[in-house]
């Protein structure tokens, strides 16, 4: 958690603003866009949970299997 040194404003006795230092504002900024990228990454997680997958073995057997870069290009023109 961010220790934040906030200064509280209050109008007609009750809190309506928050002053903090610019610092610890950036700081904020980015704990808030880190979290949101965290939040988008699980939801794109749980929505790919069920998708067919490949062991790291099966896809360097498959890289292995097809053709070179340069051999394909000479496939394509043909």
């Amino acid at each position: 958690m961010i220790a934040l040194n906030v200064q509280i404003i209050k109008k007609n006795g009750k809190k309506e603003f928050v002053l903090l230092p610019y610092e610890e504002f950036v700081n904020l900024q980015e704990e808030l866009e880190d979290y949101e990228d965290l939040r988008c990454l699980r939801e794109a997680k749980a929505a790919e949970a069920d998708a067919p997958t490949i062991g790291l073995d099966e896809l360097k057997a498959r890289l292995r299997r097809r053709p070179k870069r340069s051999n394909r290009r000479k496939e394509l023109r043909r």
